[in-house]
């Protein structure tokens, strides 16, 4: 292409250069003079061809907002704190020590006891000042109906004891669920049926969440998806005198693939049923179904009408949605669950070198805060909070 077709393009031919600078106008601008370098030279501080252009007109730059770290940090918008996880704890007493969890790198079964303990206090040392406790119960202690569920000398129930008697300070959140302690895997009561009964379920729900607040938690948190169980719950705490302990309600807990590494934790999947007795192998008729949307307000309106003081969306990541959509329903704290099949991927494609933790970890803390999140539980609380204090 000659001289007289690169100017008929809005192209100036550059002397002088081993390769061609082009200098490019805006066709909104053809009228204005274009920026032609000195003496027919590169620009210092470019690579070579590197167009010479005529500055767009433009009053707003965002970019301008990007310059610095300093400058970034100053305005960023959603902040990640120590102070906004909350820590899961897997107990155990199956012998004095930690049982590492296969499908959960870097996660225990913690032997009750000291082992506690210590893993609390390292969490409080980096700014979690908050754990959610989660028992293995053994299976001789599984009966069809739960009743080690409210056994005041139960795992969980001492557990809470230890923590309480050891850091007095601490904010003790307990799961409210029958399935840790049913022989049939089940959140709640299986009929013979197959059917999971649920007001009946809720008088065991009930007298659990009592016995958690007798032992001294400070948030009692059903996870089970019955009709009903906040309001339930509340009388039944205020009747006993509980009337300052909150309630943290699974609002919409979804029937999700991602909770396999949980369940092999707690050994808590559903039983394959008998010859008498149907067994649902999964628990979609009382989890929500993952394609719904609309749903989650019925269930926020109505755990809000019934006295939670908290509702929590679980999974996390998938169901982004989900959290702003709660966010902007109701003026209740809205907690996020990182669930252990999103810690297992993060894990997995950070073992093989596909992602660098550390920043995928924090970006997804932020992404949960900037959906609305206020609490989110994560079993990456401790390493995530010391990145966080700048460790490596």
């Amino acid at each position: 292409m000659n001289t007289q077709q690169l100017r008929g393009l809005g192209r100036a031919p550059c002397t002088g250069c081993h390769r061609r600078s082009l200098v490019i106008r805006n066709v909104a601008e053809a009228t204005r003079p274009a920026v032609v370098s000195t003496n027919g030279k590169a620009r210092a501080g470019v690579p070579e061809g590197t167009p010479i252009v005529t500055p767009q007109d433009l009053p707003s730059r965002p970019r301008r907002n990007r310059r610095s770290e300093t400058f970034r940090s100053a305005i960023r918008e959603c902040i990640v704190s120590p102070a906004n996880f909350i820590l899961p704890i897997f107990v155990h007493e199956e012998g004095s020590t930690n049982i590492p969890i296969a499908s959960m790198p870097g996660i225990f079964r913690l032997a009750y006891g000291k082992n506690v303990i210590d893993y609390v206090a390292e969490a409080r040392s980096y700014g979690v000042n908050q754990v959610v406790v989660f028992p293995k119960t053994p299976d001789h202690l599984k009966t069809p109906t739960a009743e080690e569920a409210f056994n005041p000398n139960g795992l969980s129930q001492r557990t809470i004891r230890l923590l309480k008697d050891n850091f007095p300070d601490l904010e003790v959140y307990t799961d409210v669920a029958l399935d840790p302690y049913n022989s049939d895997g089940h959140d709640g009561i299986v009929s013979d049926a197959g059917v999971i009964l649920n007001d009946e379920t809720i008088e065991y729900l009930c007298r659990q969440a009592v016995s958690q607040a007798q032992a001294g938690a400070d948030v009692v948190s059903p996870s089970d998806m019955m009709d009903g169980r906040v309001g339930a719950i509340r009388r039944a705490l205020d009747r006993e005198g509980f009337t300052n302990v909150s309630i943290m309600s699974y609002t919409a807990k979804y029937a999700s693939a991602y909770y396999g590494p949980f369940r092999d934790a707690l050994a808590s999947a559903p039983k394959p049923g008998q010859a008498h007795r149907r067994i649902p192998p999964n628990k979609k008729t009382y989890q929500m179904d993952p394609a719904n949307y609309r749903e989650a307000v019925r269930e926020a309106k109505a755990d809000e009408a019934e006295g939670a003081d908290i509702m929590m969306v679980k999974p996390g990541m998938p169901y982004l949605d989900v959290v702003r959509l709660l966010r902007e329903t109701s003026p209740l704290p809205v907690a996020v669950y990182h669930v252990s099949g999103e810690y297992a991927m993060l894990k997995a494609a950070a073992e093989r070198g596909w992602l660098n933790e550390k920043d995928a970890v924090l970006e997804a803390m932020t992404c949960f805060r900037r959906a609305g999140a206020d609490l989110i539980l994560t079993y990456y609380g401790i390493e995530a909070s010391k990145w966080l204090a700048g460790e490596k």
